[in-house]
């Protein structure tokens, strides 16, 4: 299930990360991430923040496709049979680096920044989650613009998902989280298995290529 495209993201990106932390903070909470079609932004976003390390784990950027499953766990029949580009490979992998990090969240984005589209999926489309104690949230937005762009709007798009797992309100101030994040299931979540059915037939034509996400 697509959502729509977030703004580019600019300069609310930095203080959002540093909400996010002050967040994590006052609820002796911690982030992990996973990335591939951001290749380290948004790690990079993350640690940017001075006092990142009380909160901020770690990262792996798993731009191969083999990579999701040697080091994430993600499952390898899901990648041969969808591609590395799929909402379960993004929640697959926000779960892999949770656990992997021992951390209390887990982030993961995957998609096709262009400039050609991969195994069928066209340029700008995007796979977000979030793992944490209160369940998990994806999010598929449909991002535009050139490669750049559909990054750095990848990364805000990101940050914002987080933002709402902790129960935080947009443009909220640092500190303790207003109320426990969505659960798995609740929106987003569901709309996995319907895209699943819908793309089924179109999408096993590229089953079995591993390619970068």
């Amino acid at each position: 299930m697509s959502t729509p495209a977030p703004g580019d993201g600019g300069d609310a990106v930095p203080d959002l990360a540093r909400r996010l932390h002050a967040a994590l903070g006052a609820a002796g909470g911690t982030v992990a991430v996973a990335e591939s079609l951001t290749g380290g932004l948004l790690a990079a976003e993350l640690v940017d923040v001075p006092g990142a390390s009380r909160t901020f784990r770690g990262s792996v950027t798993a731009y191969a496709t083999d990579l999701k499953e040697s080091v994430l766990g993600v499952d390898g029949g899901l990648l041969a049979a969808e591609g590395p580009v799929h909402p379960r490979v993004a929640l697959q992998m926000a779960e892999g680096v949770r656990r992997l990090m021992g951390a209390v969240y887990g982030v993961a984005t995957t998609g096709v920044a262009g400039p050609d589209p991969q195994d069928g999926r066209p340029v700008g489309t995007v796979h977000l989650a979030v793992v944490g104690p209160g369940g998990s949230a994806v999010s598929s937005p449909v991002l535009s613009g050139g490669r750049a762009t559909i990054r750095r709007k990848a990364v805000a798009a990101a940050l914002e998902l987080l933002q709402d797992q902790l129960g935080l309100p947009a443009g909220a101030h640092g500190g303790a989280p207003a109320g426990p994040g969505p659960r798995a299931g609740d929106g987003e979540e569901r709309g996995v298995d319907g895209e699943e059915r819908d793309r089924a037939g179109k999408d096993r034509e590229g089953a079995g290529r591993h390619r970068n996400g």
